[in-house]
């Protein structure tokens, strides 16, 4: 798959096996950064052979994806003997994408970059699209760029040695896919759902690759997020603030599962969704939320300021991108009040 974007055409491959993480030459010009949690499952089998001088182990929590880190890189790769023609790789899931793509935009104005999703959240998601979002204090991906690797392998055994709760947070923005969709989607969702909890490895290559061409799509025509890209926010307005008000305790497939249902609910409110349509989408989102509510204060004024923190907010009013069940339009409104926002919030919590 050939992703275009304005400054280069980049292609995606998925894989069934290793074989692209097994062929990386590290030559003197090569820096590496690895998810320490992934370096620690794959050390002996794939990264034995990259020398620890060129490498860089992340802690990939959301307290680390912040300006410091993306420094503490380059400061680094300032010491290898390669300037424009420096080469990072980099491995891990959202957390180090993000980080790491930042760092390969603003290192002498653009380094060469590969990027190897290990989460299904990245794998199906964020990898292609090229933003970088950093968080800046205790709001989230307030800071950011635009810049696509030059390469991306999506390895799928990566994805088999992922927690239930991480792996569930990818199918989150999978579902979220889907339901965009419309019936087609949410059909094809209700068949196939219980393979991708099992990890079948058929039933995964498919669904990944199919998220990847449904995102193409997007971002080919609005690569710089002004028009259409917004719409896939779907979700987002709402899944952010339950990562915000959690401390990330919440992980971003599920806040956007969550999100999903509280953003349905706007529409059921409004007469856009009908009550049956949004149960069905509800059902799904229900096998992959796991949340214990004990642990956060996910209370409504916290929720609401985290909202209007958001970066898409434009005015008094709040935005969101909304399904209108007729076609199922996406439609950004920015005129959503917090009466509905509070029933909707009200609507999820009782139900997870």
């Amino acid at each position: 798959m050939n992703i275009k974007s304005a400054t280069k055409t980049y292609e995606v491959t998925i894989h069934d096996d290793f074989a692209p993480v097994e062929a990386i030459e590290v030559d003197e010009k090569t820096f590496v950064v690895i998810d320490k949690k992934v370096y620690g499952l794959y050390k002996d089998q794939l990264f034995s052979k990259i020398p620890e001088s060129q490498l860089y182990l992340l802690e990939a929590t959301e307290e680390n994806k912040v300006i410091q880190t993306a420094l503490d890189i380059c400061e680094i790769m300032t010491g290898i003997p390669a300037k424009r023609n420096a080469k990072l790789i980099s491995i891990g899931g959202g957390i180090v994408q993000d980080v790491t793509g930042f760092v390969a935009n603003v290192l002498y104005r653009g380094v060469h970059w590969t990027f190897f999703p290990s989460t299904l959240l990245a794998g199906c998601d964020s990898c292609i699209g090229g933003k970088t979002s950093l968080n800046y204090k205790s709001f989230k991906n307030l800071l950011g760029t635009f810049y696509p690797p030059d390469r991306l392998y999506v390895c799928t055994p990566f994805f088999k040695t992922l927690s239930e709760r991480d792996f569930k947070s990818g199918l989150g923005e999978v579902v979220k896919f889907n339901v965009m969709r419309g019936e087609e989607g949410i059909r094809n969702m209700e068949d196939h759902l219980q393979a991708l909890l099992k990890r079948d490895d058929a039933t995964l290559m498919r669904f990944v690759e199919s998220s990847l061409s449904f995102k193409k799509a997007f971002i080919e025509e609005d690569e710089f997020d002004r028009g259409v890209r917004i719409q896939l926010n779907f979700a987002h307005t709402f899944g952010h603030a339950f990562e915000t008000v959690s401390h990330y305790e919440i992980p971003h497939g599920t806040a956007v599962a969550m999100g999903t249902i509280a953003a349905d609910r706007v529409s059921v409110m409004r007469g856009w969704m009908s009550e049956e349509t949004a149960q069905r989408i509800e059902a799904l989102l229900l096998r992959i939320i796991s949340v214990d509510k004990s642990k956060f204060d996910l209370n409504m004024d916290g929720l609401i300021a985290a909202i209007h923190k958001d970066k898409k907010q434009v005015g008094k009013d709040l935005t969101a991108v909304l399904i209108k069940e007729d076609g199922f339009k996406l439609e950004i409104v920015h005129d959503v009040k917090r009466d509905e926002i509070e029933k909707a919030m009200d609507y999820l919590l009782a139900k997870i």
